[in-house]
C-alpha cells in the first residue's frame, strides 16, 4: 500500500467537514464513547460511496445533473436540520451534562445520514480512486475495494481523534454556560455553512 495514499487520505480526512463536526459535537455532547460511536457512523456512510463509484454508479449519478442536484439539496436540507437543532434546548447534539441522551443506533444514523446524503463523496471516491491504480493492473476492482477500506479506516481513526479531544475538554465547558452557549451557536452555523456549500450557495 503506497505511503502517497496513506498521506493524501489523511490530508483529505483531517480538513474540517460534515464528520469533523458532527464528531466533535457528539464528544462535546455526551462524551467519549458518543464520539467513538458518531465516529464510527460517517464512517459507515463513506462506504455506499466508495461501492457506488467502484461499480462505476458515481460515474452515472454525476452525468445526471437532476439527480445530482437533488441529492445534494437533500443532504443540505439534513445539515439545516442539524443546525437547527444545535439552537434548541432539546436538540439532538445538545450540550449536557448527563450522558446517554441518544442511543448509540441514533448517532450511528445520524453520522451515516450526513455521509449518505453527500453526493460529494461518491465524486470524490471516483476521482481519488483511480490515481492510485496502474494501468493494466490485475484484480483492479479488489485493489479499488481495498484502498476504500482503507481510507475508511483513516477515516474512523481521525475522527476519533477529534471526537477524543472534544471529549477531553467536555467537563471543563460544561463548568462554563456561556462557552456552552457560544459552541453550540458555532456549530449550529458550521452546519449551516457546510449546507450552503453543499448545496452551491456559497
Amino acid at each position: 500500500m503506497s505511503l502517497e495514499f496513506l498521506l493524501t487520505s489523511l490530508l483529505v480526512v483531517a480538513s474540517p467537514g460534515t464528520g469533523v463536526v458532527y464528531t466533535i459535537a457528539a464528544g462535546l455532547a455526551q462524551g467519549w464513547r458518543a464520539s467513538l460511536v458518531a465516529a464510527f457512523g460517517c464512517t459507515l456512510g463513506c462506504a455506499p460511496h466508495a461501492l457506488a463509484a467502484v461499480s462505476g454508479l458515481a460515474a452515472l449519478l454525476y452525468a445526471s445533473p437532476l439527480a445530482l442536484q437533488a441529492l445534494s439539496y437533500g443532504g443540505a436540507l439534513y445539515l439545516l436540520w442539524m443546525a437547527w437543532g444545535m439552537l434548541r434546548e432539546q436538540g439532538p447534539l445538545q450540550l449536557q451534562a448527563h450522558q446517554g441522551a441518544r442511543s448509540n443506533a441514533t448517532l450511528i444514523r445520524s453520522g451515516v445520514a450526513l455521509n449518505l446524503l453527500n453526493p460529494k463523496l461518491s465524486i470524490f471516491f471516483l476521482a481519488f480512486l483511480p490515481q492510485f491504480l496502474e494501468p493494466g493492473q490485475a484484480h483492479a476492482m479488489q485493489h479499488l475495494l481495498t484502498l476504500s477500506g482503507l481510507f475508511m479506516a483513516v477515516t474512523f481513526a481521525v475522527f476519533s481523534v477529534y471526537g477524543l479531544f472534544a471529549a477531553a475538554l467536555r467537563q471543563h465547558l460544561l463548568q462554563r454556560p456561556a462557552v456552552l452557549r457560544t459552541l453550540r451557536y458555532l456549530f449550529a452555523a458550521a452546519f449551516a455553512v457546510l449546507a450552503l456549500h453543499l448545496a452551491g450557495w456559497w
